[in-house]
């Protein structure tokens, strides 16, 4: 019998979740008392109460450093906040009797009633009523009096009572083995078994070990992040808490495939872990997807294609192994940095220029026609060609929405809308505007996306932060990204580079970069900012010539980027300082919050060329003048002590 306790604790001010959860430092988890424990439950008291009862949560990770120590937790925490029962009564034999509600009270479901059945047990046992929609945790015995000469419960709701019943049933958890689970894994699952969400355990990109960062994440019932409303009701309970419930000597071994049963004290059932294999589920949706016939010619038949695909000593190296290896039939040796490492072999996994220059230098030498890298939690690519040609992300998600049909699921499906955050690239809206698909443009953050995709207005999306992905789950998708590249590889039977190519010769190319300042001072990030929309604002920058050399831009709009969203309509503001020229460059300002420390300050420019002999240039040099001008009216360099940008995309 497991023992289950209550243990007293003081609420953190900064336990706010980003998003993409909460993100910190790891020393901030391991160092201060019952700060993870805090957010757990947080999270957890979020669930409504109605949809607890037998809930199952998914829960994994990208491997990095204290993860397994959190599932403990998250396990531990999710067996206490199961089935209520009631210590303090005590009845000799079985009581049957009304329930008398005072006050016209409401249950903690919204609903009220005078006439449900409650069954009360011997001490110590549990209190079940003959509906769902009530069980009672045993803190909340005192406000229960008996009245002892009708022989029934006397039920006043109050306040605290309802507090104490954000305590209810989480009765299964289903874990990847040894805790691994990609971030599109869990979304996958999530939505497979039909469970009420899922906690993610990783920093995505940012780097691990006990130096580095760590993440705790929460999904919804869609599979997708949680919107805004469930990451501030979490934010609020965690300025709150008082205590948390835990089973502290509950150890769930992660190794083993299978169902782990505990019998809990005071509890009606036993809690239930499963463990699964960490690629099977995933691995079988893209199998419904796209064509593994086609894909395993591609790969292994006798002209095929040579790859090289870097895991980057995140979560996908097993699932790479699994289906481009060993499935799809791709030598063993194509695929590098498979093993999930805690601190990723000391590298920062974040599959860009900079972070996968290894990469880079491999394809550069002309020896593979086709490479990739993942991020930590495996929802990030990034795509290259022969001799290292790189595909931006804007362009990227441009190329398969242009190419859709070569993948065989949107055939079935067909194509409802393509949607792209505000930073990424106009690519995508010329090729929208060609097929006469809806385009929608939302802020960054695919919560946004999912909103859209629940009320059937989008099937493809993408990022210019090298997220890219489609209605099939509710996050971006690392893997079905290469796979919709190979796709359109064996449909096109060219290279990565003469596909771009034709792609800029049809539509015209965006020109596009970024430059990203990581963990600057925050206050004298948030003071650039804060000048630099005031300078924007001014009545007379509108129409306002900006030049460099001899390039001129006529200030078209300025403005703080705000989406109205047309599902629920919603309204989010301050998402990002726009700079919309005549000719429809962009300059943009962002900052970003998946940092753990310090602020992030991204600088994004956008231009379209559509003159056929200018397609080709170097971005850097043509978006040079308005990279000019974006860091002279904001004073970047001078602002934050930096002389260049971190990472140049």
């Amino acid at each position: 019998m497991v023992h289950i306790a209550t243990v007293k604790t003081k609420p953190y001010g900064d336990q706010k979740p980003g998003t993409s959860g909460l993100r910190k430092r790891v020393a901030v988890f391991q160092s201060n008392a019952h700060y993870t424990e805090n957010f757990i439950q947080s999270i957890l008291a979020t669930v409504p109460p109605t949809e607890r009862q037998e809930a199952t949560l998914v829960v994994g990770g990208d491997g990095r450093f204290y993860m397994k120590d959190a599932i403990q937790l998250i396990v531990r925490i999710a067996a206490a906040n199961g089935l209520f029962s009631f210590k303090s009564f005590t009845a000799l034999a079985l009581l049957c009797a009304p329930v008398e509600v005072m006050d016209n009270a409401a249950f903690p479901d919204g609903k009220s009633s005078s006439h449900w059945l409650v069954y009360v047990f011997s001490e110590g046992a549990g209190v079940e009523t003959c509906s769902v929609h009530a069980r009672f945790h045993a803190q909340t015995a005192p406000w229960f009096p008996m009245n002892k000469q009708t022989e029934s419960l006397i039920v006043s709701f109050e306040s605290k009572v309802r507090d104490h019943n954000q305590r209810n049933v989480i009765g299964r958890l289903v874990i990847g083995q040894n805790g691994i689970l990609s971030t599109p894994a869990v979304s996958c699952i999530i939505r497979k078994i039909k469970a009420i969400g899922g906690i993610i355990l990783t920093a995505s990109h940012n780097p691990g070990g006990p130096n580095g960062d760590f993440g705790i994440k929460f999904n919804i019932a869609n599979g997708g992040p949680a919107p805004e409303g469930i990451t501030d009701k979490i934010f609020q309970i965690s300025k709150k808490i008082e205590e948390y419930a835990i089973c502290p000597d509950l150890q769930v071994d992660l190794s083993t495939i299978g169902k782990q049963q505990f019998d809990l004290e005071n509890k009606f059932k036993p809690f239930t872990v499963e463990i699964v294999d960490s690629v099977e589920a995933y691995a079988n949706m893209l199998r419904n997807i796209f064509d593994f016939n086609a894909l395993k010619e591609l790969l292994s038949g006798k002209n095929h294609l040579k790859i090289r695909i870097d895991a980057m000593h995140g979560v996908v190296g097993p699932y790479v192994k699994k289906i481009l290896c060993e499935e799809l039939g791709a030598p063993a040796n194509s695929a590098v940095n498979c093993t999930p490492l805690e601190d990723f072999g000391g590298h920062h996994p974040d599959p860009n220029l900079t972070y996968a220059a290894d990469l880079v230098q491999t394809m550069k030498t002309g020896e593979y026609d086709f490479g990739a890298a993942f991020d930590g939690d495996g929802d990030r690519n990034m795509i290259l060609g022969k001799h290292g040609f790189f595909v931006n992300p804007s362009d990227s998600v441009a190329v398969i929405a242009a190419n859709i049909f070569s993948i065989p699921y949107f055939q079935q499906t067909g194509v409802r809308g393509f949607a792209r955050s505000m930073p990424t690239s106009g690519a995508l809206d010329r090729v929208a505007h060609a097929t006469k698909i809806a385009l929608y443009e939302t802020p960054t953050g695919w919560k946004f996306f999912g909103n859209l995709m629940d009320a059937n207005k989008l099937s493809l999306c993408g990022e210019e932060s090298f997220g890219t992905g489609s209605d099939h789950i509710r996050e971006k998708d690392g893997l079905w990204a290469v796979l919709a590249w190979l796709s359109i590889l064996a449909t096109r039977k060219q290279s990565v580079e003469d596909i771009m190519k034709d792609h800029w010769q049809k539509y015209g190319r965006n020109f596009f970069t970024r430059y990203d300042y990581e963990e600057v001072d925050a206050d004298a990030a948030n003071k650039m900012m804060k000048d630099l929309e005031t300078v924007m604002f001014d009545r007379s920058f509108v129409g306002k010539q900006l030049s460099c050399g001899d390039k001129v831009y006529t200030v078209e709009k300025a403005d703080n980027f705000e989406y109205n969203d047309p599902v629920d309509g919603s309204v989010s503001r301050n998402q990002g300082l726009r700079l919309i020229f005549s000719d429809g460059s962009r300059i943009i300002f962002r900052l970003s919050g998946t940092g753990s420390a310090g602020a992030t300050v991204r600088l994004y420019i956008d231009s379209y060329e559509k003159d056929a002999q200018k397609i080709h240039e170097d971005p850097q040099v043509m978006l040079a003048p308005l990279i000019s001008i974006a860091l002279k009216l904001s004073q970047l360099h001078e602002r934050t002590g930096r002389t260049g940008p971190t990472v140049i995309t």
